[in-house]
């Protein structure tokens, strides 16, 4: 009779500090579970609705259904003319698009591709690479004077002078 009232109190004194040690694992899992799977997702559908926003005309598109076709209307924000097959053409709505196979360029960066300019991958822009120009090489074994004759040429052509450097030297 005297055991189990010993063991009852210290069963009773210490519980406070159960309680947590009981709800540690079931934190650890939401833990887990929000950075593996809900954090993703999120991401994912973030993508995914800037996707469907960035649609514009010329694109080339797959539906939910799994047609493919080229986007010839911007109808309104729910909606798109999609062509798909020759003077076939469906209105589909923004929202069953699952994904876009061939994007157009706009306007203003097709020049910027015409000029020369490319854009590094992911990892060169990350770690700097993409946005660096290449280093230029300096003359082999040439006199100071003529270094900085280059570097006024150099100099007067970035301002804009259309000048031969021969005729400059002369």
């Amino acid at each position: 009779m005297f055991i189990s009232e010993a063991y009852a109190q210290a069963a009773g004194g210490a519980g406070g500090g159960n309680a947590f040690q009981a709800f540690l694992p079931l934190i650890l899992i939401f833990v887990v579970f929000y950075f593996l799977l809900i954090r993703p997702q999120q991401k994912k559908m973030k993508q995914h609705k800037e996707l469907l926003e960035s649609i514009r005309r010329g694109d080339k598109v797959i539906t939910g259904g799994g047609i493919i076709g080229t986007v010839t209307k911007v109808d309104n924000d729910n909606e798109l003319t999609v062509e798909i097959a020759k003077d076939v053409k469906v209105k589909v709505q923004r929202s069953t698009i699952s994904g876009v196979l061939n994007r157009t360029e706009p306007v203003g960066s097709q020049a910027a591709n015409d000029a020369g300019q490319k854009k590094g991958g992911l990892l060169s822009q990350l770690f700097g690479g993409g946005s660096k120009p290449a280093p230029a090489q300096a003359p082999a074994a040439e006199p100071e004077k003529a270094d900085d004759a280059d570097a006024a040429d150099k100099s007067d052509d970035a301002s804009g002078d259309t000048e031969n450097k021969d005729d400059k030297k002369s």
